[in-house]
C-alpha cells in the first residue's frame, strides 16, 4: 500500500437501519470500526471539559449524583428540541473529532471505518474518503428500534428520524450503498465491498 495512511470510509445510515450489525460483519474481516456514537457518550461521560460544557448548556440534570449521564433527561429535554439538539451536538462533535484523528494513528489496516449516524448532516463526511449508507424500509427501522430501544416511545423515534436525511438523499450523497431489508442478504453485500475497499486501497 503506496499512502501513508488507510483510506477512511464512512458507515451511516438511519435509526434502526441495521448499522451495527453491517459494522460488526466488516469487523469479522478484520476491518477496524470506529463506533463515533458510543465513543460520543463515552466521551459525555468521561471527558472532563465536554461534561463541563454540557453542565453549563443543559444544567445539572444532565448528569447523575455519579457522574454518568442522565440520558433520560437528555431525550427528553433536548432531543425533542432541534435547537437544544443542534447545540449539543456542537458541543460533541468536536470532541468525538479529536478522539477520531487519535484513534486513526493508532491503527494499521488498509482502510478503517468510521460508524456514525450524522455522517452527513454534521459534516464530518468530507473528511473520510467514501462514505457506504444502510438503507431499511421505514416501517422496518421503526419496529428494530423499538425493539431495541424499550425506553423510546413511537413519538420520539420519529423526532429523531425528522432530524436525519431521507434514506434517497443518503443514498445520493454516499459512495456504495446497503440494503438490509428481507430480501436482501447482507453478509454477500458487506464481502463484495469489502474487496472493493481493499482494491481502491493498493492503488490508492
Amino acid at each position: 500500500m503506496s499512502n501513508s495512511r488507510p483510506l477512511l470510509v464512512g458507515i451511516t445510515g438511519g435509526i434502526g437501519s441495521g448499522k451495527s450489525t453491517v459494522c460488526k460483519l466488516f469487523t469479522l474481516l478484520g476491518v477496524p470500526v470506529y463506533t463515533a456514537d458510543e465513543r460520543a457518550k463515552w466521551l459525555m461521560s468521561h471527558d472532563t471539559l465536554l461534561k463541563e460544557r454540557i453542565l453549563a448548556a443543559f444544567g445539572t440534570e444532565s448528569y447523575h449524583s455519579t457522574g454518568e449521564l442522565n440520558r433520560g433527561y437528555l431525550a427528553e429535554t433536548v432531543f425533542s428540541n432541534p435547537e437544544k439538539v443542534t447545540a449539543l451536538n456542537t458541543l460533541v462533535h468536536p470532541a468525538v473529532g479529536k478522539d477520531f484523528s487519535l484513534w486513526v494513528s493508532q491503527q494499521n489496516a488498509p482502510y478503517l471505518i468510521k460508524e456514525a449516524a450524522l455522517l452527513f448532516e454534521t459534516g464530518a463526511a468530507k473528511e473520510l474518503d467514501f462514505v457506504i449508507n444502510v438503507s431499511s424500509p421505514l416501517r422496518v427501522r421503526m419496529a428494530r428500534v423499538l425493539l431495541r430501544d424499550p425506553q423510546r416511545t413511537e413519538e420520539q423515534v420519529n423526532q429523531i428520524i425528522n432530524q436525519q436525511l431521507p434514506d434517497e438523499e443518503k443514498n445520493e450523497l454516499a459512495d456504495f450503498s446497503i440494503k438490509n431489508s428481507d430480501n436482501k442478504l447482507l453478509i454477500p453485500q458487506v464481502i463484495a465491498l469489502h474487496e472493493q475497499l481493499l482494491r481502491k486501497a493498493e492503488i490508492s
